[in-house]
Protein backbone atom coordinates (compact mmCIF):
# COMPACT_ATOMS: atom_id res chain seq x y z
CA UNK A 1 0.00 0.00 0.00
CA UNK A 2 1.24 3.48 -0.84
CA UNK A 3 2.13 5.21 2.44
CA UNK A 4 0.88 8.70 3.17
CA UNK A 5 4.47 9.92 3.46
CA UNK A 6 5.07 9.02 -0.19
CA UNK A 7 2.00 11.00 -1.23
CA UNK A 8 3.14 13.98 0.81
CA UNK A 9 6.56 13.89 -0.86
CA UNK A 10 5.16 14.34 -4.38
CA UNK A 11 6.49 17.54 -5.94
CA UNK A 12 4.10 17.75 -8.91
CA UNK A 13 0.57 16.78 -9.93
CA UNK A 14 2.04 14.43 -12.56
CA UNK A 15 3.93 12.56 -9.87
CA UNK A 16 0.80 12.40 -7.76
CA UNK A 17 -1.22 11.08 -10.70
CA UNK A 18 1.26 8.24 -11.12
CA UNK A 19 0.64 7.19 -7.53
CA UNK A 20 -3.14 7.36 -7.98
CA UNK A 21 -2.82 5.11 -11.04
CA UNK A 22 -1.35 2.30 -8.94
CA UNK A 23 -3.15 3.03 -5.66
CA UNK A 24 -4.52 0.19 -3.52
CA UNK A 25 -5.16 2.19 -0.34
CA UNK A 26 -8.84 1.15 -0.52
CA UNK A 27 -10.81 -1.38 -2.58
CA UNK A 28 -12.34 1.05 -5.10
CA UNK A 29 -9.60 0.36 -7.64
CA UNK A 30 -10.75 -3.26 -7.96
CA UNK A 31 -13.94 -2.43 -9.87
CA UNK A 32 -12.76 0.75 -11.61
CA UNK A 33 -11.69 0.98 -15.24
CA UNK A 34 -9.52 4.08 -14.84
CA UNK A 35 -8.24 6.24 -12.00
CA UNK A 36 -9.63 9.77 -12.05
CA UNK A 37 -7.10 11.87 -10.13
CA UNK A 38 -8.20 15.30 -11.34
CA UNK A 39 -7.87 17.58 -14.31
CA UNK A 40 -7.14 21.19 -15.11
CA UNK A 41 -4.79 24.09 -14.54
CA UNK A 42 -2.00 23.23 -12.05
CA UNK A 43 -1.90 26.90 -11.06
CA UNK A 44 -5.66 27.44 -10.91
CA UNK A 45 -7.17 30.15 -8.75
CA UNK A 46 -10.26 27.98 -8.27
CA UNK A 47 -10.41 24.28 -7.44
CA UNK A 48 -13.76 22.48 -7.66
CA UNK A 49 -14.20 19.33 -5.57
CA UNK A 50 -16.94 16.79 -6.28
CA UNK A 51 -17.80 13.49 -4.65
CA UNK A 52 -16.39 10.80 -6.95
CA UNK A 53 -16.17 9.65 -10.56
CA UNK A 54 -19.28 8.36 -12.32
CA UNK A 55 -19.60 5.90 -15.18
CA UNK A 56 -18.44 8.28 -17.91
CA UNK A 57 -15.58 9.60 -15.80
CA UNK A 58 -14.45 6.05 -15.05
CA UNK A 59 -14.41 5.23 -18.77
CA UNK A 60 -12.43 8.33 -19.76
CA UNK A 61 -10.31 8.97 -16.67
CA UNK A 62 -11.34 12.63 -16.28
CA UNK A 63 -13.73 14.22 -13.78
CA UNK A 64 -17.05 15.79 -14.77
CA UNK A 65 -17.27 14.69 -18.40
CA UNK A 66 -20.91 13.52 -18.38
CA UNK A 67 -24.12 15.53 -18.18
CA UNK A 68 -23.10 17.19 -14.91
CA UNK A 69 -19.77 18.13 -16.47
CA UNK A 70 -21.56 19.71 -19.42
CA UNK A 71 -23.55 21.90 -17.03
CA UNK A 72 -20.39 22.79 -15.11
CA UNK A 73 -18.63 23.79 -18.34
CA UNK A 74 -21.65 25.87 -19.35
CA UNK A 75 -21.64 27.76 -16.05
CA UNK A 76 -17.90 28.34 -16.24
CA UNK A 77 -18.24 29.86 -19.70
CA UNK A 78 -21.22 31.99 -18.65
CA UNK A 79 -18.99 33.57 -16.02
CA UNK A 80 -15.91 34.18 -18.13
CA UNK A 81 -13.95 31.01 -17.40
CA UNK A 82 -12.82 28.06 -19.45
CA UNK A 83 -12.56 24.56 -18.03
CA UNK A 84 -8.82 24.83 -18.62
CA UNK A 85 -8.65 27.81 -16.24
CA UNK A 86 -9.72 25.81 -13.19
CA UNK A 87 -8.86 22.50 -11.58
CA UNK A 88 -11.49 19.84 -10.96
CA UNK A 89 -11.04 16.96 -8.52
CA UNK A 90 -13.09 14.55 -6.43
CA UNK A 91 -13.00 13.33 -2.86
CA UNK A 92 -12.26 9.78 -4.10
CA UNK A 93 -10.15 8.98 -7.14
CA UNK A 94 -11.86 5.77 -8.34
CA UNK A 95 -15.53 5.19 -9.13
CA UNK A 96 -17.57 3.61 -6.33
CA UNK A 97 -19.50 0.58 -7.65
CA UNK A 98 -22.89 1.50 -9.11
CA UNK A 99 -22.24 5.14 -8.20
CA UNK A 100 -22.92 4.49 -4.53
CA UNK A 101 -21.72 6.99 -1.92
CA UNK A 102 -18.07 6.51 -0.97
CA UNK A 103 -17.61 4.71 2.34
CA UNK A 104 -15.90 6.56 5.21
CA UNK A 105 -12.78 4.37 4.98
CA UNK A 106 -12.56 5.02 1.23
CA UNK A 107 -12.81 8.77 1.72
CA UNK A 108 -10.19 8.62 4.45
CA UNK A 109 -7.83 6.55 2.32
CA UNK A 110 -8.11 8.99 -0.59
CA UNK A 111 -7.88 12.23 1.38
CA UNK A 112 -4.05 12.47 1.37
CA UNK A 113 -4.17 12.75 -2.44
CA UNK A 114 -6.66 15.62 -2.32
CA UNK A 115 -4.67 17.37 0.40
CA UNK A 116 -1.48 17.16 -1.63
CA UNK A 117 -3.27 18.39 -4.76
CA UNK A 118 -4.49 21.46 -2.90
CA UNK A 119 -1.05 22.09 -1.43
CA UNK A 120 0.57 21.93 -4.86
CA UNK A 121 -2.06 24.03 -6.66
CA UNK A 122 -2.44 26.56 -3.82
CA UNK A 123 -5.83 27.90 -5.00
CA UNK A 124 -7.37 31.14 -3.86
CA UNK A 125 -10.81 29.53 -3.68
CA UNK A 126 -11.98 25.97 -3.05
CA UNK A 127 -15.51 25.25 -4.25
CA UNK A 128 -17.39 22.23 -2.96
CA UNK A 129 -19.76 20.64 -5.46
CA UNK A 130 -22.35 18.93 -3.29
CA UNK A 131 -22.66 17.92 0.33
CA UNK A 132 -20.15 15.07 0.28
CA UNK A 133 -17.14 17.23 -0.46
CA UNK A 134 -18.42 19.96 1.88
CA UNK A 135 -18.78 17.51 4.75
CA UNK A 136 -15.36 16.01 4.15
CA UNK A 137 -13.96 19.38 5.25
CA UNK A 138 -16.82 20.66 7.42
CA UNK A 139 -18.90 17.78 8.84
CA UNK A 140 -21.30 20.03 10.72
CA UNK A 141 -22.32 22.30 7.86
CA UNK A 142 -25.46 21.75 5.78
CA UNK A 143 -25.27 22.63 2.11
CA UNK A 144 -28.91 23.74 2.16
CA UNK A 145 -27.86 26.47 4.60
CA UNK A 146 -24.42 27.52 3.33
CA UNK A 147 -24.66 27.19 -0.46
CA UNK A 148 -23.57 30.33 -2.25
CA UNK A 149 -21.86 31.74 0.86
CA UNK A 150 -18.12 32.22 1.06
CA UNK A 151 -16.34 31.46 4.30
CA UNK A 152 -12.74 31.35 5.41
CA UNK A 153 -11.01 29.06 7.88
CA UNK A 154 -7.49 28.38 9.02
CA UNK A 155 -6.34 25.08 7.49
CA UNK A 156 -3.13 23.92 9.20
CA UNK A 157 -1.99 21.62 6.40
CA UNK A 158 -2.36 24.48 3.90
CA UNK A 159 -0.57 26.86 6.23
CA UNK A 160 -3.08 29.68 5.80
CA UNK A 161 -6.66 30.83 5.99
CA UNK A 162 -8.44 29.37 2.99
CA UNK A 163 -11.59 30.71 1.35
CA UNK A 164 -14.30 28.16 0.55
CA UNK A 165 -17.71 28.17 -1.09
CA UNK A 166 -20.27 25.38 -1.36
CA UNK A 167 -22.55 24.85 -4.35
CA UNK A 168 -25.24 22.31 -5.08
CA UNK A 169 -23.92 19.43 -7.16
CA UNK A 170 -24.58 19.91 -10.89
CA UNK A 171 -25.90 16.34 -11.16
CA UNK A 172 -28.63 17.06 -8.60
CA UNK A 173 -29.48 20.35 -10.28
CA UNK A 174 -30.02 18.66 -13.66
CA UNK A 175 -33.27 17.14 -12.44
CA UNK A 176 -34.60 20.02 -10.35
CA UNK A 177 -35.27 23.28 -12.14
CA UNK A 178 -35.37 25.43 -9.02
CA UNK A 179 -32.06 23.99 -7.79
CA UNK A 180 -30.48 24.62 -11.19
CA UNK A 181 -31.47 28.28 -11.04
CA UNK A 182 -30.07 28.54 -7.52
CA UNK A 183 -26.86 26.85 -8.61
CA UNK A 184 -26.44 29.25 -11.52
CA UNK A 185 -27.10 32.26 -9.28
CA UNK A 186 -24.55 31.03 -6.74
CA UNK A 187 -22.03 30.24 -9.47
CA UNK A 188 -22.33 33.79 -10.79
CA UNK A 189 -20.83 35.06 -7.52
CA UNK A 190 -17.45 33.48 -8.26
CA UNK A 191 -15.82 36.26 -10.34
CA UNK A 192 -16.55 38.95 -7.76
CA UNK A 193 -15.49 36.64 -4.97
CA UNK A 194 -12.12 36.06 -6.63
CA UNK A 195 -11.78 39.84 -7.00
CA UNK A 196 -12.55 40.29 -3.32
CA UNK A 197 -10.01 37.64 -2.33
CA UNK A 198 -7.38 39.38 -4.44
CA UNK A 199 -8.13 42.69 -2.73
CA UNK A 200 -8.52 41.33 0.76
CA UNK A 201 -5.90 42.18 3.37
CA UNK A 202 -6.65 38.95 5.25
CA UNK A 203 -6.97 40.73 8.59
CA UNK A 204 -9.80 38.60 9.92
CA UNK A 205 -10.45 38.85 13.64
CA UNK A 206 -12.68 35.76 13.92
CA UNK A 207 -11.70 32.67 15.84
CA UNK A 208 -9.53 30.25 13.95
CA UNK A 209 -11.50 27.16 14.94
CA UNK A 210 -14.75 28.29 13.35
CA UNK A 211 -15.69 28.76 9.70
CA UNK A 212 -15.88 32.50 9.15
CA UNK A 213 -18.19 34.23 6.72
CA UNK A 214 -16.11 36.02 4.11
Amino acid sequence: MIPESQIESCSSLEELNELVAKCTRCDLFKDAINPVPGDGNPEAEIVFIGEGPGKKEDEIGKPFVGAAGKLLKEMLEENGYKREDVFIANVVKHRPPNNRDPLPNEVEACFPYLKRQLQLINPKLIVFLGRHSLNRFFPDLKISEVHGKAFRKEIPWLGRKQVFMALFHPAAALYRGSMKETLKADFAKLPKLIEKINNDNNDSKSKKDQPELF
